[in-house]
């Protein structure tokens, strides 16, 4: 889904796609479920339409790395994210973390409106060439207090 929608929407290319896969890949080969957290969202016939990871392996020094959220498009505005987002959130605070942290770009409006209502704010931007393009990226975080 990730390699598809990059692509399509924002060029992406390949080290786009093998970057995800490579570091999906790592994450799911230690994944713990004491700490880490994944879930796919599934419609119709179990067609997943949706992702979104917590990474707590320095959930004890950086913070909970919330990643690999997507939303198929046609299925935005239905209450997917938010649902995922819920769930990440509650798993955090089940555990007792007291940051949850992530990384996008600028022009993710979708994306970052989730993140600012479930009480995320953007704590740092910077200018960088990724993927073959110049790009705000954006980091947005969630803190002790606002959990």
């Amino acid at each position: 889904m990730h390699a598809a929608y990059y692509a399509q929407q924002w060029g992406f290319g390949v080290c786009f796609e093998a970057k995800v896969a490579t570091d999906l890949s790592v994450f799911l080969s230690r994944f713990d479920t004491k700490r880490d957290g994944f879930w796919l969202a599934r419609q119709d016939e179990g067609q997943i339409v949706g992702s979104m990871a917590i990474d707590g392996i320095k959930a004890d020094t950086d913070g909970a790395h919330l990643r690999w959220f997507i939303l198929d498009p046609v299925c935005q505005g239905q209450g997917i994210g938010n649902r995922l987002m819920t769930e990440a959130i509650n798993f955090c605070l089940q555990r007792k973390y007291t940051r949850i942290y992530l990384w996008t770009f600028a022009g993710l409006d979708a994306a970052r409106h989730l993140y600012e209502k479930h009480g995320f704010t953007l704590c740092q931007e910077l200018n960088a060439e990724q993927w073959g393009i110049t790009m705000q990226e954006q980091m947005f975080e969630l803190v002790n207090g606002d959990l």
